[in-house]
């Protein structure tokens, strides 16, 4: 895994650079190539290139990660200078407004798409400076709180009614998103409060990370002010709500209605492979640097991800598509339900034949986790 040529399609996101910079110069519905790009190229290619269900040797260190790691460490830079860079080229170009908010609109899903995946995988490391990294892509899209929420409480509690991240059996995404926007940011706040009463501080000592995340925040918005005014504060703004609009959707597909046994006074089962949708289509796991491989995520959260594994359909539940595909179908209830309903059930019959009455898992009605 030494070899730049293995890590190539993984640097697959780079290609999006260019796309965004030829929208913004040719205008018009030019703008609205990044997210036909995301969305709908890479489907058609995963319909040509198949799965990959290969699985690397998970032992291998870090110094023949290189090239892997590489795309991660580098896409905090070219995020900056091509979003504050197109916040000026907006103020300065004949782009009206609808023009300058459908470009901002791609900018977005780009963000959400690879700016927010890659802040996932770097929140992961131990290495100081890619947790930074992360904070600073987060902070970038005004979603600082995701890294506190997701590693003191949705790896924790997946999969049970303490997990706001967790969709619920038929809850359409237009009823998750409003909850898990609101739930979210409550339970990160409360978790790292949680954390320094522990440690026998007030939750506003400064060791509390929310001020690291205020300041950051603050900082992009002042350079998006001073750039552009408030036109660039509002389309700064504008593509951190696609952005946080498509990591949502993701984590709305990771795992929908799939719960973890309760074992009774307050205690669950152990996560475990089958409480994640995973998907080995090739094209969207190179955009996504192997975040379909999910259910390996949660047994090893720190894997890098040229290293997570796939898992059979006997241990771990597997999606029809990959994940572009999938968040389109979840934007429409009836067709993600008439889709995933019938897997949910299956999934049931399959891991959990001995539970009859699923109503307080539906509804996240058992007791919440210890």
């Amino acid at each position: 895994m030494t070899h730049i040529s293995q890590a190539l399609p993984f640097w697959l996101s780079l290609l999006l650079v260019p796309v965004v910079i030829l929208a913004a110069a040719l205008g018009g519905w030019w703008v609205l190539l990044v997210p036909a790009a995301t969305w709908w190229l890479f489907s058609i290619i995963d319909s040509f290139a198949g799965l990959n269900e290969a699985n690397a040797d998970p032992t291998t260190p870090d110094t023949q990660l290189f090239w892997y790691r590489l795309i991660t460490l580098i896409w905090l830079p070219i995020q900056v200078a091509l979003t504050y860079g197109l916040i000026w080229y907006v103020q300065q170009s004949d782009l009206g407004t609808a023009e300058a908010i459908g470009l901002f609109f791609g900018v977005g899903v780009l963000s959400g798409t690879i700016g927010i995946n890659y802040a996932h995988e770097l929140m992961h490391q131990r290495n100081r400076a890619e947790r930074w990294l992360a904070d600073l892509l987060l902070a970038m899209v005004f979603y600082s709180h995701f890294r506190s929420e997701h590693l003191l409480v949705h790896h924790r509690y997946v999969g049970t009614g303490r997990d706001p991240v967790t969709a619920r059996y038929n809850e359409g995404f237009h009823r998750f998103y409003p909850r898990v926007l609101q739930q979210s940011l409550v339970s990160a706040f409360r978790a790292e409060g949680a954390m320094q009463q522990r440690r026998g501080r007030p939750w506003w000592h400064r060791t509390n990370p929310f001020w690291k995340y205020w300041a950051l925040q603050a900082g992009f918005l002042l350079a998006a002010f001073l750039i552009g005014g408030w036109a660039g504060v509002g389309l700064l703004l504008f593509q951190a709500g696609v952005a946080i609009w498509q990591l949502e959707l993701v984590n709305y597909v990771e795992h929908y209605g799939l719960t973890r046994k309760y074992l009774g006074d307050g205690r669950y089962e152990h996560v475990r492979p089958r409480h994640s949708w995973n998907a080995s289509h090739k094209a969207s796991n190179w955009l996504l640097i192997n975040l379909q491989r999910h259910s390996d995520h949660h047994y090893k959260p720190d894997r890098r991800f040229p290293l997570l594994q796939t898992y059979s359909s006997t241990e771990a539940p597997q999606l029809p598509a990959g994940y572009p595909v999938m968040t389109v179908a979840a934007m429409i209830p009836p067709l993600w339900k008439r889709i995933m309903n019938p897997r949910v059930k299956a999934w049931r019959r399959q891991f959990y034949p001995e539970i009859k009455d699923w109503h307080p898992y539906n509804k996240a009605l058992n007791p919440a986790p210890r």
